[in-house]
């Protein structure tokens, strides 16, 4: 065990070394200031691409994927560039949408109601990230508008599966970082990962995870960690970064988290993470 979790532990510092470097030398950054104008509302998008591919895709030799990452709650669109930095480096064209502004209402919570009251929260979410693509599509028409990733922490997690079962024609993978409402989209069609956080001011509503037996048949990998919920962003520590990281390029590279084979836990749980933080 000992020796799996040093083989991990340079898996990882591995993994963060090389997205550190690709990004400071290989990956363009560009902040959009956009405005929709039919709704009166400013949408910030922190946009990431890797030079190269961008140079293939403008020259007509790679269509770029295109991956969406929807903020957490008191979280900016800009505090996810760790997993920007995986994304881009494996050709994704990347576009972080800053999901709320400081107009908005604040998040509340309403016991009893679809999504404990956050649909509209949702819906505006939706609307964020369909404008975006529109706007995308004129800047850089070379890419992939049909098949998203998309990926969110905590609400914009939530934000993430509501527009998967709202567009399930666009979206072919969803990562979530411990979202806690909207229930997970069931379809063999889409590849989805959701890291789990262990965290007793975090709790997942009822009904929002998928059942073993319905992660095993629609292609769900569930991965339970010892993380804390705010700690899945820039904000956190390095070593949780770099676990997201390595588990992250893993489900990328082949679309299924082979090293982290489901294992027993709970009805709602299918997926251990490797060793737990120390």
């Amino acid at each position: 065990m000992k020796r799996g979790i040093a083989v991990l532990t340079c898996v990882c510092a591995l993994t963060g070394g090389l997205y550190y470097g690709i990004s400071k030398w290989g990956i363009r950054h560009e902040t959009l200031h956009l405005f929709d104008a039919a709704r009166q509302r400013p949408v910030a998008v922190d946009l990431a691409v890797r030079r190269d591919y961008e140079v293939k895709a403008d020259d007509g030799y790679w269509k770029l994927p295109v991956a969406i990452i929807s903020n957490g709650n008191t979280v900016k669109n800009t505090e996810y560039s760790f997993l920007a930095n995986v994304f881009a480096a494996r050709g994704y064209l990347v576009a972080s949408v800053q999901q709320d502004i400081a107009t908005d209402p604040p998040l509340m919570t309403k016991i009893g109601l679809p999504y404990v009251g956050r649909r509209e929260v949702y819906q505006k979410g939706e609307a964020n990230i369909l404008f975006v693509l529109g706007q995308l599509e004129k800047l850089q028409p070379n890419a992939d508008y049909d098949h998203l990733t998309l990926v969110g922490h905590s609400n914009g997690g939530d934000t993430a599966m509501y527009f998967a079962k709202q567009h399930p024609e666009l979206v072919s993978q969803i990562v979530t970082l411990d979202n806690l409402r909207v229930p997970f989209v069931l379809s063999n069609k889409m590849k989805i990962l959701s890291f789990r956080s262990k965290d007793p001011n975090f709790r997942t509503d009822p009904g929002v995870l998928p059942t073993p037996q319905q992660a095993e048949a629609d292609r769900i990998d569930i991965i339970k960690t010892q993380f804390q919920h705010t700690d899945m962003s820039d904000r956190g520590p390095y070593s949780v970064k770099e676990r997201i990281q390595a588990t992250l390029d893993e489900f990328l590279g082949d679309g299924h988290c082979t090293e982290l084979a489901p294992a027993p836990a709970d009805n709602q749980l299918v997926a251990n993470a490797a060793a737990p933080l120390p």
